[in-house]
């Protein structure tokens, strides 16, 4: 919504929250599929990289910074120093099963009341299933309903469109790519931006619990519909 100042020129809609917001705590979130519960390297790494290793071609990795990693101890190596701080701040996600991936709130402004979600890495079993979208769900409620946030971004290599397709699935919208933004494992980086902001929320809420809830699912596990926008 734009509004008008006293020299007739159009300005902003007045702030609807107050700033800044709380810091995100490190506690978990639990739903109905999955729990999150903060990184802990020493509890995690194996059961990580037994859950990551059956993607043998590194697929999974192609698009982040680190990784794949060759075994456990490697992967508790780059968590200890990765992993274990506030900004970014890690999860681990597990299903019923275990620890099966990791996310992050990462570039977190309390001023601003911005904050991302990325450095996600769901393993084979976890990727496409109920628990991975309800991951997603349960951080983004985290950051607009307890948190009170007013954004909440999500970027990724432009040329990774398994990203681009559950940014929009799960509601984000593309707002433009960020020629040459960054680099890594030697490649140069366009970024694609992302962004849910907090009047998008309720619409959202509502289709993903629509999604999430039991009776969407027939007796085999398939869905009876989809995530629509």
């Amino acid at each position: 919504m734009t509004g008008w100042n006293a020299s007739d020129q159009p300005v902003g809609a007045p702030l609807e929250v107050t700033l800044p917001r709380p810091a995100p705590p490190r506690r978990p979130m639990a739903g109905r599929y999955c729990r999150l519960e903060p990184c802990d390297p020493a509890a995690h790494a194996g059961a990580l990289h037994a859950a990551f290793a059956p993607d043998t071609g590194g697929r999974g990795w192609t698009y982040l910074p680190y990784g794949p990693f060759a075994d456990a101890h490697g992967l508790r190596l780059w968590m200890d120093t990765a992993c274990t701080g506030e900004d970014p701040q890690f999860f681990t996600i597990f299903d019923a099963d275990g620890p099966a991936g990791l996310a992050s709130f990462l570039r977190i402004a309390p001023e601003l009341g911005t904050i991302e979600v990325g450095h996600i890495h769901l393993s084979p079993r976890l990727a496409g299933t109920r628990a991975a979208t309800e991951a997603m769900y349960l951080m983004a409620r985290h950051v607009f309903d307890e948190l009170g946030y007013r954004r909440y971004e999500w970027k990724c290599d432009a040329l990774n469109a398994a990203s681009r397709r559950a940014a929009e699935r799960l509601g984000f919208r593309y707002e433009g790519t960020f020629r040459k933004a960054t680099h890594y494992k030697g490649r140069n980086r366009d970024t694609a931006w992302f962004a849910m902001i907090n009047d998008d929320w309720p619409a959202r809420r509502g289709a993903l619990e629509a999604w999430l809830d039991p009776s969407n699912f027939d007796a085999e596990g398939q869905q009876r519909a989809s995530l629509a926008r």
